[in-house]
């Protein structure tokens, strides 16, 4: 494989992007089976392909956890620019500026919005949060919808009374969704942070080198 290859410049992505639409695909065909078999059991009608696509079992779980995974990286991205933690990969160094913290320079191949300056600039020092953050909003309010959705086919197979969006952002149910993958993900985090403390993995980003000392920050 060259190193010029179209592959070998951007094989990180392509191979997270693959591995992420091959497991929502397993989501989904285990999803849909799992929903109608539920339905068919209730005496309902089982769903096609087409149909839970727009079902709030497929929409809530998928979003459930886009939501808390664009949090945790928009809060690691706001947390790392003032908070610290000595001898972590994960941080900067305890002491001093970094390269990050320097005021950008207009040059040839600087992005157009530090070469225009001004209102734009001043947005894209911040680009990677806010990205995080709509992307946050939109998955909150998927999920959102979604949960109600599939509550509200639950209650109708239950013949029970459906809630409103105002009615259904005070379910326990909704929020439980959200927390057990907002806690898990902190987790995650924290455990990459501090753990790379003491471990190592040779040839990693996240790591440090090798033979650096515990309490050393790079």
């Amino acid at each position: 494989m060259s190193r010029k290859s179209f592959f070998y410049r951007n094989s990180l992505s392509i191979i997270l992007i693959a591995l992420m639409l091959l497991s929502l695909t397993g989501q989904f065909f285990s999803g849909w089976k799992t929903e109608n078999k539920e339905l068919i059991e209730n005496g309902q009608k089982a769903l096609k392909l087409s149909e839970y696509v727009e079902s709030g079992h497929f929409i809530q779980a998928t979003f459930e956890n886009w939501e808390s995974e664009f949090l945790q990286m928009m809060l690691y991205v706001l947390l790392t620019v003032s908070l610290r933690q000595k001898g972590s990969s994960e941080s900067k160094s305890i002491e001093g500026k970094e390269d990050v913290d320097r005021e950008p320079v207009p040059h040839l191949k600087a992005p157009w919005p530090v070469k225009k300056g001004g209102f734009w600039l001043k947005i894209y020092k911040h680009s990677l949060s806010l990205a995080f953050a709509v992307l946050f909003v939109a998955s909150f309010i998927l999920h959102f919808y979604g949960s109600m959705k599939d509550f509200n086919t639950e209650q109708l197979m239950k013949k029970e009374p459906t809630l409103t969006a105002l009615q259904y952002i005070a379910e326990s149910r909704f929020w439980f969704e959200s927390f057990q993958n907002w806690q898990s993900e902190f987790l995650a985090v924290a455990s990459l942070v501090l753990l790379s403390i003491w471990l190592r993995e040779k040839g990693s980003p996240e790591s440090k080198p090798v033979d650096m000392p515990h309490d050393e920050t790079p």
